[in-house]
């Protein structure tokens, strides 16, 4: 579908892709239209929805300028997927032995690897870059060599999936992990600093920003970019380490499809509308023509790989997935432990209190989702869910 909705109140357009989104997000859309530095227009997603500071499924372009909450703390989130050369037939009856190799493999919630070698190459293939910003900001410290691999809570997961032609893949979705949230905590609350020192006045004070050639600017850009680099190295790790472990449950088999692998809450610079500008999608991904992408639903729904259309209006964007459609409190409240069960039939995966703010019923309609940006992808695969890791 095209853009369903245009907010005029701000200094430039909000083009909307849903004509469902609450009114907070909506102020919010309006908000960050309102600030000097956007260019053009900002795009929102048809899973758009209320956020710290900016919307969570919001495409942002700005000029001369970058606001880390809109970045946010999980720097880097994303998705990985990968297709095997195994079909449904091979999977055994029950699958509750495959999800416990799956997660003795990879920690999750705030748990780490032991210290080790295991994942040597990756911790080198990103050390470079942080030391010089940890040594200018100590506050700036986690655990990031124990975490790489490793899976966090929330709503991250790792699922098995089948597909239309009953072919297994492996998708997972995580970020930055601790160090991404130390880094985006601390440079939000710099930004903050920086406007109460300047004396400049926001709609809303998470929209606190680095100006270019600003003495913070600089420190962010390249811990923001060390974190996506990480993210991405995280998940490239925990997808290893699954394949490894099912490995030992199942009849060999071979990778098919090169792995897919997206960020959807980054900052990136690009061309767009005849100028250099800074992109920032905050749950959103990068939908290019020919770009290959990953939109989850929820644990009882189905998800998509898509090949983008390059589509202008939304930045080269798509929505991430199915985007929340009530807080995680609100979800506790509203729903049981019977209701998960039910909205979850069929899938392995946990049943209990420590998950049910990440129940099916508390996300959006992905299939509503997907039939409002027809004109940003075309699905390539469907996918559903066969078993579940949360954090």
């Amino acid at each position: 579908m095209p853009v369903r909705e245009v907010l005029t109140e701000g200094s430039v357009p909000v083009k909307i892709y849903t004509d469902t989104i609450a009114q907070n997000a909506r102020q919010q859309l309006v908000n960050v239209s309102q600030l000097p530095f956007i260019h053009h227009h900002v795009a929102a997603m048809p899973d758009v929805h209320y956020g710290i500071g900016a919307t969570v499924g919001s495409v942002i372009p700005t000029d001369g300028a970058v606001i880390p909450a809109a970045v946010g703390v999980d720097i880097g989130c994303g998705m990985n997927a990968v297709r095997l050369s195994l079909k449904a037939s091979y999977l055994p009856d029950s699958l509750s032995r495959i999800r416990a190799a799956i997660e003795r493999a990879v920690p999750v919630g705030f748990a780490g690897h032991r210290p080790g070698k295991w994942c040597e190459g990756g911790v080198r293939r990103v050390a470079g870059g942080l030391k010089p910003i940890q040594d200018k900001y100590p506050q700036i410290q986690a655990d990031w060599q124990g975490q790489m691999g490793s899976l966090g809570g929330g709503n991250h997961f790792i699922e098995l999936c089948l597909d239309e032609n009953q072919d297994l893949w492996i998708m997972l979705h995580s970020g930055s992990r601790g160090i991404g949230n130390r880094i985006g905590t601390f440079f939000i609350e710099l930004a903050k600093k920086d406007m109460e020192r300047w004396d400049i006045h926001l709609p809303d004070r998470n929209l606190a920003y680095f100006p270019e050639g600003s003495e913070h600017f600089g420190d962010y850009m390249q811990a923001v970019s060390w974190a996506q680099n990480y993210a991405l190295e995280n998940r490239c790790q925990m997808m290893r380490l699954i394949a490894e472990a099912i490995a030992k449950q199942l009849p060999p088999f071979e990778i098919t499809q090169e792995a897919i692998n997206c960020h959807h809450n980054y900052v990136a610079s690009e061309h767009h509308y005849g100028k250099d500008v800074w992109i920032t999608r905050k749950g959103a991904i990068r939908a290019r023509e020919g770009d290959l992408g990953i939109i989850p639903g929820s644990m009882g729904a189905r998800s998509y790989i898509v090949r983008g259309k390059g589509n202008p209006e939304s930045f080269c964007s798509c929505a991430h997935g199915a985007g929340r459609l009530m807080s995680r409190g609100e979800a506790k409240r509203r729903f049981s432990l019977q209701d998960l069960a039910a909205q979850t039939q069929g899938v392995e995966c946990r049943k209990d209190k420590g998950v049910l703010d990440e129940i099916p019923g508390a996300y959006k309609d992905i299939d509503a989702v997907m039939a409002n940006q027809t004109d940003l992808v075309d699905v390539v695969h469907v996918l559903k869910q066969v078993l579940t890791v949360k954090g």
